[in-house]
């Protein structure tokens, strides 16, 4: 049976989503358009684009991988994943989501710390939530005020956890990994480095900001679902870091395991972006040619990499401007609160390396038209 009107008792859905449409923050499901150009995505090598080989796995799991979930190929994928980046263990998790709020919350509970950068991914921030610990957000980036926190309340807390992105989704933006990672040792504390938007892109082989950097995260968090082209995620770390969450890590305790079809798949994934060098430096050209064309119109841009961040204030302006960019061709996402701080509504584009040159020199014109029209009017 069909329920044709909102029931009494949840009106208020329909006077919430009205709000929201009049503050221009309202999203609909819509689905891919064949004829845009996707440049939304966090697939910035492609290879989510490539159609995958027969399964040679059993597509379900069929249980958490405390019960029957956890097979052989986990254990290939997991082995995998360390030996690229030189960790001891990996642990695989559904999500990205899940990999962050389990980790952060089980590192920390009642009586511990939690520091956290105030540009954190929402899933950092349910972590520190759920943790029951006391949680501080610093400003972004800002390791003075890092070492003001830790030196006023560490000394009354059983044990701190210092947690950041590597590079941030929304700015694209990169933390001082070796200052908190000195920060972390001086005040005895775990590091959790979300590393999901740089693996792929940075470091040798594409293993992150931390290889980089030459910085060894306590916890090193990762996604398959952006630069890998899979779904699911991992943590990297310690053999003792990985029993640890296999045990207290809700979301990956009281969740079906990965799919044995997308972990068999992680093995040559790896060694594919591992290898993929050329395909970086196409993306982070890319981007570095839309940064160019966006200033010259006028824009205000931020951040470095292969994320570029049109910043334009007003939700309903940047929703306008991504249903311009509709009509001249291409899909680009307007980022609006709560997933930004109010008045910093953007147009956050990501660079592709598997555009055509063709298709790469449609985008910077069309960029360009729509700058030049919101910016130089």
């Amino acid at each position: 049976m069909t329920i044709a009107t909102t029931p009494k008792a949840l009106a208020f859905l329909d006077e919430e989503l009205a709000r929201l449409e009049s503050e221009g923050l309202l999203r609909r499901p819509r689905l891919p358009d064949a004829e845009l150009l996707v440049l939304c995505s966090n697939d910035y090598l492609g290879f989510g684009r490539e159609a995958l080989a027969p399964m040679q796995a059993p597509g379900g799991a069929g249980a958490s991988a405390l019960v029957s979930g956890h097979g052989p190929a986990h254990v290939e994928g997991e082995r995998a994943i360390a030996s690229w980046l030189g960790t001891e263990a990996c642990l695989l998790f559904s999500s990205g989501y899940a990999a962050n709020v389990g980790t952060v919350s089980s590192l920390a509970g009642k009586g511990d710390l939690i520091l956290s950068d105030a540009l954190n991914h929402a899933s950092i921030i349910d972590g520190c939530r759920l943790s029951g610990a006391t949680v501080r957000v610093f400003p972004h980036r800002d390791l003075d005020a890092v070492a003001r926190l830790l030196g006023e309340l560490r000394g009354a807390h059983r044990r701190c956890v210092l947690v950041s992105e590597s590079y941030f989704s929304m700015d694209g933006t990169v933390a001082d990994l070796a200052g908190l990672r000195a920060l972390a040792d001086r005040f005895d504390s775990v590091l959790v480095v979300d590393e999901a938007h740089a693996l792929g892109i940075y470091g040798s082989g594409g293993r992150g900001r931390c290889a980089l950097e030459g910085v060894s995260a306590d916890a090193l968090i990762g996604t398959l679902g952006k630069s890998f082209g899979l779904q699911g995620a991992f943590v990297a770390g310690s053999s003792s870091l990985r029993l640890y969450l296999w045990n207290r890590a809700r979301s990956f305790v009281f969740s079906t395991a990965m799919s044995p079809a997308i972990a068999a798949m992680i093995p040559a994934r790896v060694a594919a972006v591992a290898g993929s060098d050329a395909l970086r430096a196409r993306s982070l050209g890319f981007a570095d040619r839309v940064r160019q064309v966006l200033v010259e119109g006028g824009a205000t841009v931020i951040g470095e990499g292969p994320i570029v961040a049109w910043v334009v204030g007003d939700a309903r302006v940047a929703v306008a401007v991504q249903a311009r960019l509709r009509e001249l061709g291409l899909w680009v996402a307007a980022i609006r609160p709560p997933t930004v701080p109010p008045g910093t509504a953007r147009l956050r584009i990501t660079a592709s390396a598997r555009l055509t040159d063709s298709e790469e020199a449609l985008v910077l014109r069309a960029l360009a038209e729509a700058a030049r029209s919101i910016h130089q009017p």
